[in-house]
């Protein structure tokens, strides 16, 4: 991801809008906006970025295994 838009790329991958990010992040959306226009994102910036799409990665995965044990749970009875 590091040689697109992080912002653009986050948006479209969370099916978020900037300002809405921009919230997530607790900065302004003008700031975000101009990460995504300009391409100068902080490090800091980046790095939450790709925490927040880990975490949305993780939280995708343990619903899968949530739904296997269930299903599981299911065939026992």
């Amino acid at each position: 991801m590091e040689d697109k838009n992080i912002v653009k790329e986050a948006c479209k991958e969370l099916n978020i809008t900037q300002a809405e990010l921009a919230s997530i992040m607790g900065v302004n959306d003008v700031t975000v906006r101009s990460w995504s226009s300009k391409g100068n994102i902080s490090d800091i910036g980046k790095n939450f970025i790709k925490h927040l799409l880990k975490s949305k990665s993780n939280e995708y995965k343990l619903n899968k295994f949530k739904k296997a044990f269930s299903l599981i749970d299911e065939a026992k009875k």
